[in-house]
């Protein structure tokens, strides 16, 4: 196990700009609840234009908004992507498995997002817009503080709404999640669910020391989840049964002997395939292999220690039976198998969840990288749901 650590002391420099596309900037933010968060900034010429927060999931960082933050620029908004808590460029939280999880928690990580708005000297944002485990984070802000976080996109992981509160007396209590991770070991193929996996004491080393190597390992992780694998045909699944988790892929539910880098490994493209790879080339990729192989995985990989371990689950039901009632929209893509992990989320954004939802769209071509994948697409749904949201 890896001990607990603060930040190293040296200071980190911003990002190299020849990594960044024209119109972004690199810099850092002091005092965002305790965190010195590293930003990337597109259309901060014009400070006063109205504000898009975007927020990136696992395990990416702010540069996987890099392709859609130039047009949104364009079109008149200041968009701000940060590294969250736990990842890349930004410091102050605290390193190693035995980290105390609490400021991990979903709570904390909306603080992190008032945080950052108000060292920004905003009131609010237009938009919140998260991606992957940002996109959780971001339907957080809006359900806590809608008056800050005017609408909200969610991408690739719908939000099914808070949990619900323990069941009255004679009410039947929700089967607990962690049921089936026995039924799983028991299949006749035996598996293993990766969010409990990537909450073992493992995972961060078996990752950063894959034996295919860092750069590509995370190759292939990207590639498995794309629609780049012509596997990749999701369909929605009828309960969270052993039986029907099966049906997942080998990057979501794995084979129980496997760790990470084993599970995506037959999955790796050709080098033909990552030759015709536009949306991530190399060097893009190798913007990603440096920055965790500087931070480590453990910091994101706390993020879903949080939701194994049930910890916050009764902060989280303070906001039981509430919905998100700012404009909302959500989109993937049509060959991510993320929106079907959670059986039944989907629906519940679609009809319980989200009271205005101007928009649930998939986005062909597209897998779980949709923004990258797709961002011509991914900017055009945005801007007519920013126009639309105003109204």
């Amino acid at each position: 196990m890896s001990p607990v650590a603060s930040d190293p002391q040296e200071p980190l420099e911003p990002l190299d700009q020849a990594l960044l596309p024209d119109g972004i900037r690199s810099r850092f933010v002091d005092g965002v609840n305790g965190l010195r968060m590293h930003v990337l900034e597109a259309g901060h010429q014009r400070p006063d234009a109205p504000m898009l927060l975007l927020l990136h999931g696992f395990p990416e960082l702010a540069y996987s908004w890099r392709a859609v933050m130039p047009a949104l620029a364009d079109a008149g908004w200041h968009v701000v992507a940060p590294d969250q808590r736990g990842y890349g460029r930004t410091t102050g939280w605290r390193r190693g498995y035995e980290a105390d999880l609490a400021e991990f928690r979903m709570a904390n990580l909306v603080r992190d997002a008032l945080g950052l708005v108000a060292a920004l000297g905003r009131r609010e944002v237009e938009a919140v817009i998260g991606h992957d485990f940002g996109s959780p984070v971001a339907a957080w802000c809006a359900l806590m503080r809608p008056d800050v976080f005017r609408s909200v996109v969610t991408m690739s992981a719908p939000f099914g709404g808070p949990p619900s509160l323990p069941p009255l007396g004679g009410e039947r209590a929700p089967r607990d999640p962690s049921i089936e991770l026995a039924a799983l070991a028991a299949l006749p193929r035996p598996r293993k669910h990766y969010q409990w996996y990537y909450s073992t004491p493992e995972a961060d080393a078996d990752m950063l020391e894959a034996p295919q190597g860092l750069h590509a390992f995370l190759r292939a992780y990207y590639h498995a989840k794309s629609a780049d694998l012509s596997s990749n045909r999701p369909h929605p699944l009828r309960a969270w049964e052993a039986g029907e988790l099966a049906k997942l892929p080998t990057y979501y539910v794995m084979d129980l002997a496997a760790d990470m880098p084993a599970s995506v490994a037959a999955d790796a493209p050709t080098p033909a395939q990552v030759a015709a790879c536009r949306w991530l080339p190399d060097p893009s990729l190798a913007v990603y292999a440096g920055e965790y192989a500087r931070s480590g995985f453990q910091g994101g990989l706390q993020w879903y220690r949080c939701g194994t371990s049930g910890r916050f689950v009764a902060e989280q039901q303070t906001w039981a039976g509430r919905t998100i009632d700012v404009p909302a929209m959500f989109i993937a893509g049509a060959s991510d198998w993320g929106i079907h992990q959670k059986p039944g989320e989907l629906e519940a954004l679609r009809t319980r969840a989200c009271t205005r939802l101007l928009g649930c769209e998939l986005v062909d071509g597209a897998g779980h990288w949709v923004q990258q994948e797709r961002p011509e697409a991914v900017i055009r749904l945005l801007l007519d749901f920013l126009r639309a949201a105003r109204r």
